[in-house]
């Protein structure tokens, strides 16, 4: 279902681009303005990367196979890391064209009815990009969410050229056009380097603390007796699946089909609260009888020490690969 409404969203986005392109290019050919041009220029790169997006989805959405053992998920991160680098592209011609026009001048022409247009493709991208965000943020799509940002932005975008050619049309003052394109230029460059920037964290796995922070509330909830210590743990994104690597510590005299048994239901328990499709690779590490004092597992036949308090788990504990001197 939900690579059913990826691909729904971006058909849309797809389809809605290409009319606002239209509209957008004839209001500038009405116009002749330099700011009507800054937002007709990021609807072609709109147009671009909804196309982008929408092949991108269709392998992201493959299942694993023997050649991609994670799946193709990371597909996602390239479409937001495309479009992220043609809304920088597109910001750099506009800067380039206004910068032209505030040295050499410009003309406008039939303001009035170019301004009705301009603002019925503003209130066209704010429902669409407010819908695509949504969606992604609902579905966990990095894309959808990139997709629905870039629109979004795109209507302030149109909301600046209005109140700009606005303020042109009421005082005469021409220079504002090309004034109100090169801030447009500015601020759209700002967006693209930001886009690329969270698409190439994702594509090199950064760490992303909001998720580490989710992944310790659920480690927390379903601890179990015999769950000592979790450390080390890393996170590999592929789209809307994730591959958590963790070190477990459990009671010694655990033998191999045991400790496979309760880690196994402790994953079971984890993935099923998860907001991800996924899976956990536990690293099994035996008490070593070092942590005694910290295991609260009943009637075990090799403690040394009674039992005092838990090791808290934080995240400063699940990112930790080593153990702490205390218990070595």
């Amino acid at each position: 279902m939900p690579q059913k409404k990826r691909l729904f969203a971006a058909n849309l986005a797809l389809a809605a681009s290409v009319v606002l392109l239209g509209l957008k290019f004839w209001a500038y050919k009405l116009t002749g303005s330099q700011a009507v041009f800054s937002d007709a220029m990021e609807s072609i790169v709109n147009v671009i990367a909804a196309l982008s997006l929408l092949i991108l989805l269709r392998i992201a959405g493959k299942p694993a196979d023997e050649d991609h053992p994670y799946g193709h998920g990371k597909a996602e991160y390239f479409s937001s890391a495309f479009e992220g680098g043609l809304i920088t592209f597109a910001a750099l011609m506009i800067v380039i064209e206004a910068a032209d026009a505030l040295i050499y001048g410009s003309r406008l022409r039939e303001l009035e009815f170019g301004l009705l247009i301009i603002a019925a493709a503003g209130a066209a991208n704010l429902a669409l990009g407010w819908y695509l965000l949504r969606l992604g943020r609902k579905i966990h799509s990095l894309a959808l969410q990139a997709s629905g940002k870039h629109i979004l932005s795109d209507f302030w975008t149109t909301a600046g050229v209005l109140a700009a050619l606005g303020v042109v049309h009421f005082t005469g003052i021409l220079w504002l056009d090309p004034l109100a394109a090169l801030i447009v230029g500015l601020l759209l460059g700002k967006t693209g380097l930001s886009l690329l920037k969270d698409s190439a964290g994702a594509l090199m796995d950064a760490e992303d603390m909001s998720l580490l922070r989710r992944i310790l509330e659920l480690f927390t909830r379903h601890r179990s007796p015999g769950i000592i210590r979790i450390h080390h743990t890393r996170v590999i994104r592929s789209g809307n699946y994730h591959h958590i690597d963790s070190h477990v510590v459990v009671p010694e005299f655990w033998d191999v089909t045991r400790a496979h048994e309760e880690t196994d239901e402790f994953e079971h328990k984890f993935i099923r609260d998860y907001e991800f499709d996924g899976e956990i690779h536990f690293h099994v590490d035996p008490c070593r009888r070092a942590y005694c004092r910290a295991c609260d597992y009943p009637n075990c036949p090799v403690r040394r020490e009674p039992f005092k308090e838990k090791i808290l788990f934080t995240i400063e504990e699940l990112r930790s690969p080593i153990e702490p001197e205390e218990f070595k």
